[in-house]
């Protein structure tokens, strides 16, 4: 499942856990097709959102941040995912959360290729220097 960008990866998860709850208790959906819980537990979803909330708090803070001040953000949520991961975070998770990450970015005004590209690298390699997941 793809996250919409627009809003945080987890709130996506826990839509797609409520929502297969809802099934199972309907009958819709065999509990053992039911996947969410298992791949988004409660605990995984919350302990990411609030590194994605220290995140977001501090990007909505900067006037005009330096290269520095914003790879140094970066790498906190970053490490602060790892820490999160526990082991649910494969490869849809992290296009989602290193997407989302960029996003946050983008969103305050930071141009993300210009970003990347003084430091050789590409767009898409964004949280790499520090990722676990």
């Amino acid at each position: 499942m793809v996250a919409d960008l627009r809003e945080r990866p987890t709130a996506v998860w826990r839509r797609a856990v409520e929502e297969q709850r809802a099934e199972v208790a309907a009958g819709t959906l065999a509990a053992e097709e039911a996947y969410a819980d298992e791949l988004w537990p409660a605990g995984f979803i919350a302990a990411v959102d609030a590194v994605l909330e220290a995140y977001e708090q501090e990007v909505a803070g900067w006037r005009s941040p330096s290269d520095e001040q914003i790879w140094a953000a970066v790498e906190r949520v970053v490490v602060g995912l790892n820490e999160a991961d526990g082991g649910h975070i494969e490869t849809g998770e992290r296009e989602d959360l290193a997407g989302y990450v960029d996003v946050v970015l983008t969103r305050t005004g930071v141009d993300v290729v210009a970003l990347t590209g003084r430091r050789g690298r590409h767009r898409s390699e964004l949280t790499d220097q520090w990722r676990d997941w």
